[in-house]
Order: structure tokens, then C-alpha cells, then sequence
């Protein structure tokens, strides 16, 4: 295993959250940029929580597929790619994202001080897609009333769900995460009989008992996201959040689910929405809509802490202008090669 130290992926429960999603602007200056604050945000991680040393302030720094080419060149971690839409009874959406800042605290105004600050160092660099507040409702509960991640790893079980390994050993301590946001239709819930709501998530209401096999239905939510392979339940670590704006009439929770793969969160979300057997999809959907839905890579925090300004040594971005090609030259008798050098490049429980 590497010596690479994660970032803060498995960390005690906060009463209070930022989600941050950005896409890069075009300019390889910009570029420069985000690389620079890729090496300074343990700085100002320790300035901000400084502050506050019982706050339990912590930030996660994320990469979607495409800026990491960008930003980074190669190798790239191996199972990174774009999130992949899924049409079933229900839609999960792709929507666009090159960097993710997961802020989390026990209170409120240190996530909002440490987003002030890493957005004005992306001043004229990146433009925020999705930004979500969340916050600790109750009793780990969502806004539907359930207790939220009760089977989330945590703790050295957490680590092991979730950081990359010897697999890939060139980015060991990473991890790979998948955000949605999910808006609730609360008053169709609300019309639904308690004991159907149990049926629905797979759990009582009250005291979060779950239901046991004879009872709980195939379709329940806790049923379809646990993925069992090769006799292994492959499990994740989650920190949901509940969010709302009454003035918009919008209530839901925002998905995070961190892993060592993307694979078992996307057996999940399959299962979710298309169906175990297809058709048997999870109920909780037609009363919870996914608007927003990105997949992004972790680095280890060795890795962030050590990254330049300089560009990566790979093509131009789209965004600029490339150079013309150079003349051809005619290759040595016999010599056919071109010469191309290779590239290096499992569900939770409710």
C-alpha cells in the first residue's frame, strides 16, 4: 500500500455542509489556477478551521473526468470516467462538472467562510453549476422522515470501503465519488400511509428497525442498493444531507457516496432506477426526483499537496489554440511503426 495520505473522506458526522460543483472557463491560464489551489487548500483549510478547533471543519477536492485530462495529463485513475445517465422507469440525469468541494463542519459559517475563500481564489476561473447548503435534520434523519446512512461505513471499515488500494497503485489513497440531488415531493409523501413508507424504504419509521425478509418487499429502497458479488456485500460510505428552500418550494437530500470503485454505486443506481429484475425499480423515486448527477476522483492529499503550476506535458484542451503540425517526415526503409506510446491510465444499504 502507498504512503499516500487520503483526504478527509471518512470523518465523523457534521451538523452542517457545502457542496460545491464547478466547471473550469476556458483558458489554459485558468488551468494554472485550480492547479495552484490544488497545493494551497490544505493551507487555507488550516487557516479557516484554525479558528475554530472543535468546529471539525474538513474539505474534499474532486476532479470529474474531463478536467482531469486537462489539469493532470497522464496516467489517470483507472476507472475514472463521466457519469452515465441512466434511462429506466425513472431518469437519473448527467449533468456537467469538472470539480466537486465536499466542505463539511459542525457549524454553519466555517463551511461558508472556507467556500468564501476558495471561491475567490476561482474568481474569473470556474463557475459554480450547483451549489447546495445542507444540514443536519433531527436525528440523522431525512426530510422524509427516515434515519439517513445508518448502514454508511465509518471509522477503518469506512477507509477500507472507500480508498483505492494496491489495484491502482499509481493513485493509491484516492477514492471515487458519485453526487446526486434529489428533490422530494413532500406532499405526495406526506398522502402515503406510514406502514407503506416503511415498505418503501425498507425500515419502521420510528425506531429505524429493518424490516425483516418476509416483510420487506424486493422493491424497497434498502432491498435495490445492496449489491452482493461474489458472495461479498460490497458496501460504500455515504454523507447525505438534507436541504431546502422554502421559498422555492424545494426540499431534498443530496446523495454522496465515496468507494474504491465506481462500479458498486453505479450497481446501485441501477438497480434504482431501471430496476432488480428490470421494472422492479425503487419506489422512493416517484416521490424523488434526481437533478443532478456527476462522478469525480479523489486524489489523496499527498497528491493535491504536491501538484505544480505548471501544465501537464499532454495536448491542448479544446479551449486552445493548438500548433500547426509539423511536416512529415518519410520513415527508414522498412519502418512502419507510428511510433504511439501508451497511456496509463461495490451497493450501501439506505
Amino acid at each position: 500500500m502507498s504512503d499516500a495520505v487520503p483526504q478527509s473522506i471518512v470523518v465523523p458526522l457534521t451538523r452542517a455542509a457545502i457542496f460545491l460543483v464547478a466547471t473550469i472557463d476556458p483558458g489554459r491560464d485558468n488551468l494554472g489556477s485550480v492547479r495552484g489551489l490544488c497545493a494551497d487548500l490544505s493551507g487555507l483549510l488550516r487557516a479557516v478551521g484554525f479558528r475554530s478547533l472543535d468546529g471539525g471543519l474538513t474539505c474534499v477536492m474532486a476532479f470529474g473526468s474531463e478536467a482531469w485530462d486537462r489539469l493532470f495529463g497522464a496516467p489517470r485513475p483507472r476507472d475514472l470516467h463521466p457519469f452515465r445517465e441512466i434511462r429506466g422507469v425513472h431518469h437519473a440525469v448527467a449533468t456537467p462538472g469538472d470539480i466537486l468541494f465536499h466542505i463539511r463542519a459542525n457549524r454553519m459559517d466555517l463551511c461558508f467562510e472556507l467556500a468564501q475563500q476558495i471561491m475567490a481564489r476561482l474568481d474569473g476561473v470556474a463557475t459554480i453549476v450547483d451549489e447546495t447548503h445542507g444540514f443536519g435534520y433531527f436525528d440523522q434523519r431525512d426530510l422524509m422522515g427516515f434515519v439517513d446512512g445508518t448502514e454508511s461505513k465509518r471509522g477503518q471499515a469506512g477507509l477500507d470501503v472507500a480508498i483505492v488500494g494496491d489495484e491502482d497503485a499509481d493513485f493509491a489513497g484516492g477514492s471515487y465519488v458519485i453526487v446526486q440531488k434529489y428533490l422530494h415531493d413532500l406532499k405526495g409523501w406526506q398522502t402515503v400511509p406510514v406502514e407503506q413508507q416503511e415498505r418503501i424504504i425498507g425500515r419502521t419509521k420510528l425506531t429505524n428497525v429493518e424490516l425483516d425478509d418476509a416483510t420487506k418487499p424486493s422493491y424497497a429502497h434498502n432491498a435495490l442498493t445492496t449489491i452482493v458479488e461474489n458472495g461479498e456485500e460490497l458496501d460504500i460510505v455515504r454523507d447525505n444531507m438534507p436541504f431546502g428552500e422554502l421559498g422555492k418550494g424545494e426540499f431534498g437530500t443530496y446523495f454522496i457516496g465515496y468507494a474504491k470503485s465506481p462500479h458498486r454505486i453505479e450497481q446501485m443506481l441501477q438497480n434504482m432506477f431501471v430496476g432488480n429484475p428490470p421494472g422492479n425499480y425503487d419506489r422512493l423515486l416517484d416521490f424523488s426526483r434526481a437533478v443532478t448527477g456527476s462522478l469525480f476522483f479523489v486524489p489523496s492529499a499527498t497528491f493535491l499537496d504536491n501538484v505544480s503550476g505548471d501544465a501537464p506535458a499532454v495536448a491542448a484542451p479544446p479551449d486552445a489554440p493548438s500548433e500547426p503540425p509539423a511536416p512529415a517526415r518519410p520513415s527508414p526503409a522498412g519502418d512502419d511503426s507510428l511510433g504511439i506510446g501508451s497511456l496509463k491510465g461495490a451497493s450501501a444499504h439506505e
